[in-house]
């Protein structure tokens, strides 16, 4: 409500279909946003029996582009746009068919190109180098959550590396003042559980994650701040503050959110939410004080067997730092439409992935 921010919103359509051409065989997986398109054919027991072989391919325009938060402040001298495209192979091992809750082995391997643009870039600021990189992504993930807003009941346990490789490194902006690093390694974890009382129907999610990085850039470090929750896996948001606002290249972050039935028919909700995390800021991109929380509130208005859900959220960034001194207030819009739904307890789980997309992981 204060000041100018990157425009923090997305809209699309996801679509997971087990049996794809009437084989049982072949997930399809679509998501399809007005400037991009992800999707992947998995091949279920492609090599072996619990092993499973899926080709993807993604691209589109914006969703390579940078933009530079500062102090509390969006600095649009330092942003620009950013295009481009990937093709990816993943490896899905299920350890314990049959067992109630999944543990999977992923292995993603991907090739990205991008390429940048100005868009009110100072003239003087020097692009990074359009280039091509490589990733290896590997981790073990015991459950999982879906990409839906509140699921009634999940929970995970992960842990995950990523590294990323470029074709070209060196320095860009302002007179060569910050550099695109050759190589840079991930290491994070997460812990999550969803959980809805049958009766009462109150729902209580909580999820921690925590992240180190070795020669992490301002393109492979963690950015932290917002509410937007599926814009990524793990998407690390911190209500009242600007999507994306902090870049770490180690953090913690605690999210809590309770949603409490406040009529008769359960269709209306309050809905609580709240933030902290530690962050060791990557060079350059600080600011004053390691630790920071936000907490909202709204009202969620939920269909009949969740089919359509939307949250108008007001959220407090305690520690944002803005022109008046600390303290920010966000307004968040939130709306799901499931158009597949069935009247059913059981639920076909999947999951997104912060390149990719989404990966049909559980339900095997």
């Amino acid at each position: 409500m204060e000041g100018r921010e990157p425009i923090a919103a997305y809209a699309f359509y996801y679509h997971n279909d087990p049996g794809f051409l009437s084989r049982t065989n072949l997930t399809w997986r679509l998501a399809l946003a007005p400037t991009y398109l992800d999707t992947e054919m998995d091949f279920a027991h492609a090599l072996g029996k619990d092993t499973d072989l899926a080709v993807g391919m993604a691209g589109g325009g914006f969703a390579d582009s940078y933009n530079e938060i500062r102090g509390g402040k969006w600095i649009q001298g330092e942003s620009f746009d950013g295009y481009g495209g990937e093709v990816s192979g993943s490896l899905y091992h299920l350890f314990n068919p049959g067992q109630l809750v999944p543990l999977n082995l992923v292995v993603h391997a991907a090739a990205h190109y991008a390429t940048y643009a100005r868009d009110d870039t100072a003239a003087n600021f020097q692009l990074p180098p359009d280039n091509m990189d490589f990733s290896i992504r590997t981790g073990l993930r015991f459950g999982g959550i879906e990409p839906t807003l509140y699921p009634d009941l999940a929970m995970e346990l992960a842990l995950w590396y990523e590294g990323q490789f470029r074709s070209d490194s060196g320095t860009y902006g302002f007179d060569g003042d910050r550099r695109l690093e050759s190589v840079s390694h991930l290491f994070w974890g997460s812990a999550a559980l969803s959980y809805t009382w049958p009766g009462t129907k109150q729902n209580l999610f909580a999820r921690i994650v925590a992240g180190t990085s070795v020669d992490a850039d301002r393109f492979s470090a963690y950015r932290l701040g917002g509410y937007l929750p599926l814009a990524a896996e793990y998407p690390l948001s911190i209500p009242g503050y600007y999507y994306q606002e902090f870049s770490a290249r180690e953090f913690a972050v605690i999210n809590v959110s309770y949603v409490l039935p406040i009529a008769p028919n359960q269709r209306w909700n309050l809905e609580l939410n709240g933030a902290t995390a530690g962050i060791d800021y990557l060079p350059g991109t600080g600011q004053a004080g390691n630790w920071i929380s936000g907490v909202g509130a709204g009202i969620m208005y939920r269909s009949p067997y969740n089919k359509f859900k939307c949250i108008v959220n007001y959220a407090y960034g305690i520690d944002a730092i803005r022109d008046t001194g600390r303290g920010a207030s966000s307004i968040n819009v939130l709306i799901q439409v499931d158009l597949g739904r069935i009247k059913s307890s059981k639920f076909t789980p999947v999951q997104p992935d912060r390149w990719q997309g989404w990966n049909w992981l559980l339900g095997r």
